[in-house]
């Protein structure tokens, strides 16, 4: 346990941010998934829709130093490269 009270400040901050985080990474992991699931399904219009709120939010939490510049810009691109790919599949099957 904290002893100093900028300890105990600290100790209080740190709870808060933590929270704050994990809601916010959560929230962009839901996002995530909700891109993958409309890919998995085939409807790539819609997919690229999700694509672009899910490239915002990872931008927005880059701003809020929740994730790191360079972890975010290769989830967007594993993204993009992911839609890319099936919108090349599909565009040779028709």
């Amino acid at each position: 346990m904290p002893t100093t009270n900028s300890a105990k400040k600290r100790l209080k901050q740190n709870k808060k941010h933590n929270l704050r985080n994990k809601t916010h990474k959560s929230v962009l992991k839901t996002q995530v998934k909700k891109f993958l699931s409309l890919l998995k399904e085939g409807n790539t219009e819609t997919a690229a829709a999700e694509l672009r709120l899910t490239v915002k939010k990872l931008d927005k939490s880059v701003a809020k130093g929740i994730l790191r510049k360079n972890t975010a810009n290769r989830k967007k691109s594993k993204l993009t490269k992911k839609l890319n790919q099936i919108k090349a599949a599909s565009q040779q099957k028709a």
